[in-house]
């Protein structure tokens, strides 16, 4: 009788077990990679997203545009973040990988100047922040600032803010080779914050009282001058999938676009929501 009781508890610790293990195994996951603009809208979404739908697990990291959209490519991310749109050679790639991108705008977003806020530069024209960025200006007081170094600070090449700023602001011309290089928003704003002789650039949700916004052109970057195209720096913000979207994946972008939920959040997050 013993025996049979203990054989019984066994078997019942073994089914039990492998119950466990069959629901780890079995449980939802969703992949979200790349840029660090879009970073502070997915992880706002997510966190409100888990709360509805707890049993799915969202792994969620930054690194840049590019490296979201080879992750898609590559097959190893749900969801690509960009602040940029995917290239054609990368929609080249993608194909011969299988792999079809299919884009959602999921946001907008201006990339603003930004300066130490004991600068009292107030506005810089897109001709001033390419000679400053091409390291041809070289002294604030060149614009009307203080008589002191222009620290000049920019982002790497795999970030979608950079590639932007290349096209709008660059027009296709190189960052000179002094500039200090950082691989995120976030690394950006505090470069800028500690360093009373620097400019940077950055997505318009990193704003904080630690930094000082430039006009461009005499505009000031806002959601009504990203919205209306004014402000020369603007952008939307993407989500890519790996072919049309199912399951998990769908919920959650169909969540994000939702005027209701996933809209609300990128308005708190600073960012200018689609509606």
């Amino acid at each position: 009788m013993k025996r049979s009781v203990r054989l019984t508890w066994l078997v019942s610790i073994f089914l039990t077990a492998s119950l466990a293990v069959a629901t780890l195994c079995s449980a939802a996951s969703l992949t979200i990679n790349g840029s660090t603009t879009v970073l502070p809208i997915a992880q706002k979404v997510a966190e409100a997203y888990n709360k509805e739908y707890p049993e799915l697990r969202i792994d969620l990291s930054g690194g840049g545009s590019g490296n979201g959209i080879k992750a898609i490519i590559d097959g190893t991310t749900d969801i690509a973040m960009a602040s940029r749109f995917i290239k054609d050679k990368e929609v080249q790639q993608a194909i011969e990988k299988g792999q079809y991108p299919v884009p959602f705008r999921v946001a907008y977003d201006c990339i603003i100047p930004v300066v130490h806020p004991g600068n009292k530069v107030q506005d810089l024209t897109l001709e001033q922040l390419k000679a400053i960025y091409k390291g041809e200006i070289k002294n604030w007081k060149e614009v009307g600032g203080p008589n002191r170094p222009v620290v000049v600070i920019s982002r790497d090449t795999s970030s979608g803010t950079y590639e932007v700023w290349e096209e709008k602001v660059m027009k296709k011309e190189r960052v000179f080779p002094g500039a200090l290089l950082q691989a995120s928003n976030g690394a950006v704003a505090q470069a800028v914050a500690k360093n009373p002789n620097a400019i940077g650039y950055i997505g318009i949700g990193y704003l904080n009282r630690e930094l000082k916004a430039l006009k461009v052109n005499g505009i000031v970057g806002s959601k009504a001058t990203t919205l209306d195209g004014s402000f020369p720096v603007s952008r939307p913000l993407f989500m890519f999938t790996r072919g049309w979207p199912k399951g998990d994946t769908v919920k959650f972008l169909n969540y994000m676009l939702d005027p209701g939920k996933g809209q609300k959040f990128v308005e708190e997050t600073g960012y200018v929501p689609l509606y």
